[in-house]
């Protein structure tokens, strides 16, 4: 099966049976893709654009974030 690249868009041969652990890089073609990948991370050059929600499971763990400041209605400071 042929499978492109998440990094750097090269189209390669992706090799798997079901029941077998995926290729040790994929979905990239090779070590330096992914290791470019977790340096893009690791730089903050990729985030999560939107706030995830934070459910608040008891009035003790509501108590402490707003004293922090932190508005837990909408999940802003």
């Amino acid at each position: 099966m042929q499978h492109t690249c998440s990094m750097c868009g090269t189209v390669y041969e992706f090799v798997w049976e079901a029941g077998t652990p995926l290729p040790k890089n994929f979905p990239f073609c090779s070590a330096r893709c992914k290791a470019i990948d977790l340096g893009k991370w690791l730089n903050e050059e990729y985030a999560i654009s939107t706030p995830l929600p934070v459910p608040i499971t008891s009035e003790t763990e509501h108590e402490i974030l707003t004293e922090l400041g932190i508005n837990v209605d909408d999940g802003t400071e």
